[in-house]
């Protein structure tokens, strides 16, 4: 008979002091799959927008409401699941954002107007949101302190992964199957990966002893046994000081300056970071490319920010968070205005949407970094949440932004500059968040 010792210990405290398990890896690794199908299915509508414009016949006005509407789902998705991740649980908020997001793109294969369009990707959207929001949470909690920021800039690579993999087969599906193929790709892979939640990825101790029941004990020993534990046997006491759920925690003093301007800076951010992944394709395909060529861009501006995304969370071991996160940025703003400028060939236009794909995902990274960091577990997944949803009015506008620049009669050059300030600007926030007490933890020797 094998005996379990159970010990007297603080489980938050042992999972953030002991090393990391091959089991929490595991569990970070699925929150990093399901980021990767984020990644595709927020850039679906990318891949396939040239086809749709042929098609349809539309200008790049309505094309660019119609690649907002999917933003606009996501901004309501992080801050109404993100606030249902805290109260309900991370786990069962993950399984509905899945199912929402196979129901909306399999919905979209089925649409014949911009009107039923634009509702199928708000719909999707709604998942994407929440999703990003909970496993952001999630990355958090299943990792230790010394990798807390690495893991989290790791699922956030998860991002361009998938539309890299997604990309280079949505590329051979337009050229053989239309771009309805692309949206019953991603409502497969979708679908796919709803049993690994299950299976793989238990509830965050964090979050049950914030949300305690009467079998909490039971349920935090299960966690830590899926996690490769000990079990405890007792709870420790409630924090006196821990925030209550709920989007007015996120205002009280305290975490009301770090709110603000972390959904500034994001705000700001994004619009640059969408500007580059939603309209290249009709950038390339405007230049005399080939749908399935503009594609192959996209997947190289992804590509970079992969390699961005690694490298971030290899740097984050090392250098102040705040800092690198303000220097990338400053970086993000110059490469998208050099995108700007245009390349006489292919192979250019590649590689300069993979510069700027680098620098824009990792001020992505970072970002989510210092959510994850500076939100208790009370609120984390609501704090996040509202980050990310208020400031994807940024996303929203970013291609809206560019499509009225465009129309007007702006050309390349000029457009990407204005559209680069986001970044700038956001690096300003981040420069004012810096003089906070409340990120004294985020500075690292």
């Amino acid at each position: 008979m094998q005996l379990t010792i159970q010990v007297k210990a603080d489980p938050r405290r042992m999972l953030d002091d002991a090393p990391m398990t091959l089991r929490q890896f595991l569990a970070v690794g699925v929150c990093v799959l399901l980021n990767g199908l984020d990644g595709f299915d927020v850039l679906s509508i990318s891949f396939a927008s040239p086809g749709i414009a042929d098609e349809w016949g539309i200008n790049r006005a309505a094309l660019g409401v119609v690649l907002s509407m999917e933003l606009i789902g996501m901004s309501a998705g992080s801050m109404v699941l993100g606030q249902v991740a805290d109260r309900v649980g991370r786990k069962a908020t993950a399984i509905g954002c899945l199912l929402i997001m196979a129901a909306g793109m399999l919905a979209t294969t089925q649409v014949g107007t911009i009107g039923a369009l634009a509702a199928t990707r708000l719909f999707t959207g709604l998942g994407i949101g929440g999703m990003l929001a909970t496993t952001n949470a999630l990355v958090a909690e299943f990792s230790n302190r010394k990798w807390r920021a690495a893991a989290v800039a790791i699922m956030a690579a998860g991002y361009p992964a998938g539309a890299i993999a997604g990309g280079a087969i949505a590329n051979e599906l337009l050229e053989s199957g239309g771009w309805r193929q692309v949206f019953f790709l991603g409502a497969g892979m979708t679908a796919m990966c709803l049993p690994l939640i299950p299976l793989l990825v238990p509830e965050p101790v964090s979050s049950l002893l914030n949300r305690r029941k009467g079998e909490t004990l039971a349920q935090v020993n299960r966690s830590l046994k899926a996690l490769g534990h000990q079990p405890v046997a007792e709870l420790p006491d409630p924090e006196p000081d821990a925030p209550r759920t709920g989007p007015v925690a996120l205002f009280a003093p305290g975490l009301a300056s770090v709110t603000i301007l972390l959904t500034l800076a994001y705000f700001l951010h994004v619009m640059t970071f969408y500007f580059i992944l939603k309209w290249v394709p009709k950038i390339v395909v405007d230049m005399g490319f080939t749908p399935s060529s503009a594609g192959g861009v996209l997947v190289w501006a992804n590509v970079g920010g992969l390699i961005g995304s690694l490298l971030f969370s290899v740097l984050s071991l090392r250098v102040a968070l705040r800092l690198l996160v303000i220097g990338v940025m400053l970086a993000s703003a110059v490469m998208v205005c050099v995108f700007g400028l245009g390349q006489a060939d292919l192979q250019g236009l590649s590689m300069a949407a993979a510069a700027a794909g680098f620098f824009t995902n990792a001020g992505m990274v970072g970002l989510y970094a210092i959510a994850a960091a500076s939100f208790p577990t009370a609120v984390r997944a609501g704090g996040t949440g509202f980050v990310i949803g208020v400031g994807r009015g940024g996303a929203v506008l970013g291609p809206i932004c560019g499509g009225l620049l465009f129309q007007v009669g702006f050309g390349l050059p000029v457009v990407a500059t204005v559209m680069a300030c986001g970044s700038l600007l956001a690096a300003i926030a981040l420069l004012a968040l810096g003089r906070r007490e409340s990120l004294g933890e985020l500075k690292r020797a």
